[in-house]
C-alpha cells in the first residue's frame, strides 16, 4: 500500500466519520492506537448519535482506503468554550492513527491538517495535543511546538 507516487497520494480524502464506517475497520484501527474493546453495533450507533448531537463542537475525521474500503486514518478534535480569552475556544485534537500498513504516505498530516483547519474556522484561539516522545518529531512537522508539561490521573 505504501507509495511515493503523488497522483495515487491524491485519492486519500479526510471526510467526516459515518456510521457505516464501524463495518470499514473503524475500531480495529483505533485499536492501533490504544485499548479499545469489543463494541457492537448498537453501542457504536449510540455513541456515534451523542457525538453528532455536539454539531461542530465534536468532529472525527477518517481516511478510506478507495481500494480496499477500510478506514486507514482517523483522528478527531473537540471545542472547549471557555471564559478566558473573551470566551475563546481552544481546540482539543485526540486519537490520531494512521493504519500500520499505510503510514509513510502523509496521511497523518492530512488528518492532522483537517483538524487543525476545523479548529480554525470554529474560532480557535488556538489548537492543543498531547502526544508521546516517540511522536513529537511528527507533530513538530505539523507546526506544533512543546509547551509545558501533560499531567494524567486515571480511573480506570
Amino acid at each position: 500500500m505504501q507509495t511515493n507516487n503523488s497522483c495515487e497520494q491524491d485519492v486519500f480524502r479526510v471526510r467526516k466519520l459515518e456510521i457505516s464506517d464501524k463495518s470499514k475497520g473503524f475500531i480495529e484501527l483505533l485499536q492501533q492506537l490504544t485499548v479499545c474493546g469489543s463494541i457492537s453495533d448498537e453501542e457504536f450507533e449510540e455513541q456515534f448519535k451523542e457525538l453528532c448531537s455536539y454539531g461542530n463542537d465534536h468532529l472525527i475525521g477518517v481516511i478510506e482506503d478507495p481500494h480496499s474500503g477500510k478506514i486507514i486514518a482517523t483522528g478527531s478534535v473537540f471545542i472547549e468554550k471557555k471564559f478566558i480569552r473573551n470566551c475563546g475556544k481552544v481546540g482539543h485534537i485526540e486519537d490520531v492513527v494512521v493504519d500500520s500498513n499505510a503510514r509513510g504516505m502523509q496521511l497523518g498530516k492530512k488528518i492532522v491538517g483537517f483538524l487543525i483547519d476545523h479548529a480554525r474556522l470554529m474560532g480557535c484561539y488556538k489548537v492543543i495535543l498531547d502526544c508521546s516522545d516517540q511522536n513529537r518529531t511528527f507533530y513538530e512537522k505539523c507546526g506544533f511546538k512543546q509547551k509545558e508539561i501533560q499531567m494524567v490521573r486515571y480511573f480506570i
